[in-house]
């Protein structure tokens, strides 16, 4: 039997192959690169069409969950918004109806002692009765005027609100895109009033090689390094991890949470993690 010495060209190879294989397992020295970007990005728009009256922020200003940014104009629904307050708090009508009520009531004894007495038709107390009816229907009205009225307010609120455009996120002013005194509209087509960030945490989308998938998992701790001259270490937190590995490229994604609760790292910038 002949045994042959393997040429220097399929020593080549099955090295190329072997280096090739252990690549695609072990990491960059350097780290995988990756890109520090907000959590979120929000356009602000108007749900009602109407004249802006006030932006109370500016490019860069920070803003709280929940704070006014933009105001419409909105006169017109302040005064009814007052009349209805106004109305749900009136008693003159409830108080005259239950007048009524109670003299209808007394009315209505006396008439009963009269009948038994015979001093009276039986018609005169049967008069009286229908009057206390009316009386009591008349206070069932006033109040349900009232409680209309209170239910207009709760509707004239809304509709106010409407017209202020609170922030949904904590975050940072990206972008203002129309001033005071521009017509705010409706739609995903109109444009945008302001753009807004949500910086903490920021989120860190990372392509990593198919040779980690499974050992890179939601919860484990990743360093993170940033780029000059913003140099800086940081950890964060592997949040997603995606279920389906591109196979044309052999990759997978990664998605990671840091924290920034002072705003001190900037999104935007270029990073390198290692895990």
């Amino acid at each position: 039997m002949t045994f042959h010495t393997p040429t220097p060209l399929i020593h080549t190879a099955l090295w190329v192959a072997c280096a090739t294989t252990h690549t695609a397992h072990a990491a960059p020295a350097s780290g995988y690169a990756c890109l520090i970007e907000p959590s979120q990005r929000i356009e602000l728009r108007s749900v009602v069409e109407g004249r802006i009256d006030a932006i109370t922020v500016d490019r860069g200003a920070e803003v709280r969950k929940g704070q006014v940014l933009v105001e419409l104009e909105s006169a017109t629904d302040r005064a009814a918004l007052d009349a209805a307050r106004y109305r749900a708090v009136m008693e003159g009508q409830v108080k005259t109806a239950e007048s009524r009520r109670e003299a209808a009531k007394i009315k209505l004894t006396r008439r009963d002692d009269l009948v038994q007495e015979k001093f009276i038709a039986a018609q005169d107390r049967d008069d009286t009765a229908a009057e206390l009816s009316l009386a009591e229907a008349s206070v069932v009205e006033a109040q349900d005027n009232r409680r209309l009225a209170e239910l207009e307010q709760r509707r004239l609120q809304e509709t106010l609100e409407q017209r202020r455009i609170r922030s949904p996120i904590n975050g940072v002013v990206t972008d203002r895109l129309q001033q005071v005194g521009e017509i705010a509209q409706t739609g995903e087509s109109a444009r945008a009033i302001l753009k807004l960030a949500q910086v903490n945490p920021l989120r860190i989308d990372v392509v990593l090689p198919v040779g980690l998938f499974g050992k890179v998992k939601v919860g484990a701790p990743a360093k993170i390094a940033t780029e000059a001259p913003l140099s800086g270490q940081y950890t964060a937190t592997v949040s997603v991890v995606d279920r389906v590995v591109d196979s044309a490229s052999g990759t997978f994604r990664a998605r990671l949470d840091l924290p920034n609760p002072k705003g001190e790292i900037p999104a935007g910038v270029k990073c390198s993690v290692q895990f």
